[in-house]
């Protein structure tokens, strides 16, 4: 798939931001494709087109996503080649074994790389993260492949996902090169990493601090974080969007997006587009339509009061 003509025009609509201290300048909202192996080929295509004409160039894949399927469905999509590869910005993820364990050895990480890159026919990945923390990680093996693929020029950016300020510090110890990304969960439904920050102090169960204030962390030491599954309530419950579990918050939103003339996929963005850490959402959606009303989150700021009540309509309370 040969990128359309005027592409690049298009994308540079798109607001950017950089991608921790690499200094790659990535879009603000990436595009997941966990789900992309639910699509055919022609469908595929077509989604991957509609997202480059947005300007919505950043791909994140990962190697068990449909164990491997989506990396090879959507190199065969976009027709892969060095044209192709110079438009679009590829992340990948490592370091899952599904139901047996993670793994950070260097030797895993090396072939998990080899095999991604075999799948998404190229040379190299823009970014790569490790996908969860590993418990037996052994931080100078990571630091050793970390090393190696960014010599061989197989890895560019490096970062991690669901790792908290501890384990980033230790990786980081040993690690020569920045980590760049941390990828965690977080909707409106789903904000503790916020929430613990306004109750500092306070007795109550939202001031129980989770995560080393992972958020802050990330901030002090220029990590972009990535927040995954911007629409899901719990683990992968379900949608808060157009849910009954959840009528003040739509009321809410769907109030604010009509203000706006958007759609509550839009607003739902922009709300984590308006903290000021930077965050880059990675939708999930197969749905053109819904990546088109992601994207115009990026032209949408939210004021102070209507971040806040859409916040509190989420049932988080304010101390």
């Amino acid at each position: 798939m040969a990128p359309v003509a005027g592409h690049k025009e298009k994308e540079e609509k798109m607001k950017t931001i950089i991608l921790g201290t690499s200094g790659l300048h990535v879009p603000a909202i990436a595009i997941g494709c966990m789900r992309l192996n639910g699509l055919d080929k022609t469908k595929a295509q077509h989604f991957i087109q509609t997202c480059i004409d947005l300007g919505a160039n950043f791909f994140d894949h990962a190697d068990i996503y449909g164990r491997g399927t989506c990396e090879t469905l959507f190199a065969e999509a976009i027709g892969m080649n060095p044209l192709v590869r110079e438009n679009v910005i590829l992340q990948s993820k490592c370091g899952i074994r599904p139901g047996i364990a993670f793994d950070f050895s260097k030797e895993h990480i090396l072939a998990s790389v080899d095999g991604i890159l075999k799948r998404l026919n190229t040379d190299y990945l823009d970014a790569l993260l490790l996908h969860r923390p590993d418990a037996l990680v052994e931080p100078e093996e990571v630091a050793d492949a970390f090393t190696a693929l960014y010599n061989a020029g197989k890895v560019r950016v490096f970062g991690v996902s669901n790792q908290n300020p501890m384990q980033i510090r230790l990786l980081q110890k040993y690690a020569p090169l920045p980590i760049a990304v941390n990828q965690l969960q977080l909707s409106i439904t789903n904000a503790n990493m916020i929430s613990q920050g306004l109750h500092v102090n306070m007795l109550d169960d939202a001031a129980v601090n989770r995560d080393g204030s992972v958020l802050d962390f990330c901030r002090l030491n220029d990590i972009t974080v990535q927040a995954w599954s911007p629409f899901q309530y719990g683990f992968f419950e379900g949608v808060f969007l157009g849910s009954e579990k959840f009528p003040k918050l739509n009321a809410k939103i769907d109030e604010i997006a009509e203000r706006y003339g958007v759609s509550n996929t839009t607003i739902a963005v922009a709300w984590i587009l308006r903290h000021p850490a930077h965050i880059q959402p990675v939708t999930g959606s197969m749905n053109e339509a819904r990546i088109k009303d992601c994207v115009k989150a990026t032209e949408i700021t939210l004021t102070r009061d209507e971040w806040y009540a859409i916040y509190m309509a989420a049932g988080n309370t304010l101390p």
